[in-house]
């Protein structure tokens, strides 16, 4: 009887501390604040201002989790936590200076804009910052470069806030959609001529993509099947001109 009941308290103690891989806190919120509009997702920043509660559910959610607990986690799990982290504290830290036009706007110091070097985030036992989520985390540790089209810097100019939370079991195709979507808004990547305007994240994140795709200029062509005629798809009969990159808030 005393085994039995060890063996219960032990199944319930498991079950509530159990971490939910479908982010499902998270993905409510996306779906309730966020809107597609011409072919940009903007977010609800005053809604979230008003009623932070659901985001603060979530990052305590990610906050409990424990050293040992996340090294049991597979691959694709880890790096769903950390994409799904950035882009939640990301909106976090807006929100704590909101009303705001730009996250540029929040001071890392004296002679840094932006929030990146601040260490608010508390995870896995450390405080670090979003810089050391993106650098020193993700881009380190993982061999994806689609990542730079699923972190969200709350700017027009960034890829998309994704509207699902990012998940191990399809996060293959979540990350494939979201390259898509960010290489097929002409606002920011347009082919014209022989030409590819790009955002300038090609141009500070290229290189990622050497390893598995040969080349960021690969890569789109893959991903857009662009071809001007029989055989001349290859990347060297593209030129590159980079974008301007607009910072302005992502705000509805």
């Amino acid at each position: 009887m005393k085994i039995t009941l060890l063996m219960m308290l032990s199944l319930y103690c498991l079950k509530i501390s159990a971490f939910n891989h479908d982010h499902v806190h998270w993905d409510e919120i996306l779906k309730k604040n966020t809107q597609l509009k011409s072919s940009q997702v903007l977010v609800d920043y005053k809604a979230l201002k008003k009623n932070p509660n659901q985001l603060n559910q979530y990052l305590d959610d990610l906050k409990k989790v424990k050293p040992s607990q996340f090294a049991s986690f597979s691959e694709k799990q880890k790096l769903a936590f950390w994409i799904n982290a950035y882009n939640a504290f990301t909106i976090d830290i807006v929100l704590k200076h909101y009303p705001i036009e730009s996250i540029k706007e929040i001071k890392s110091g004296w002679f840094s804009s932006g929030p990146w070097k601040i260490e608010f985030i508390t995870l896995l036992g450390k405080t670090i910052s979003l810089d050391e989520i993106e650098h020193n985390i993700i881009r380190k540790r993982f061999d994806e470069p689609r990542i730079h089209f699923a972190l969200n810097c709350a700017s027009l100019g960034c890829p998309s806030l994704y509207q699902q939370a990012f998940n191990a079991k399809h996060l293959d195709t979540q990350l494939q959609s979201a390259a898509l979507h960010f290489l097929t808004n002409k606002k920011k990547n347009y082919l014209k001529g022989d030409t590819l305007y790009l955002s300038k994240i090609f141009k500070w994140y290229g290189d990622d993509f050497q390893n598995k795709y040969k080349s960021y200029k690969n890569f789109i062509i893959e991903t857009l099947q662009l071809k001007k005629e029989q055989n001349q798809n290859k990347e060297e009969n593209y030129k590159i001109e980079f974008n301007e990159y607009d910072w302005k808030l992502n705000g509805l």
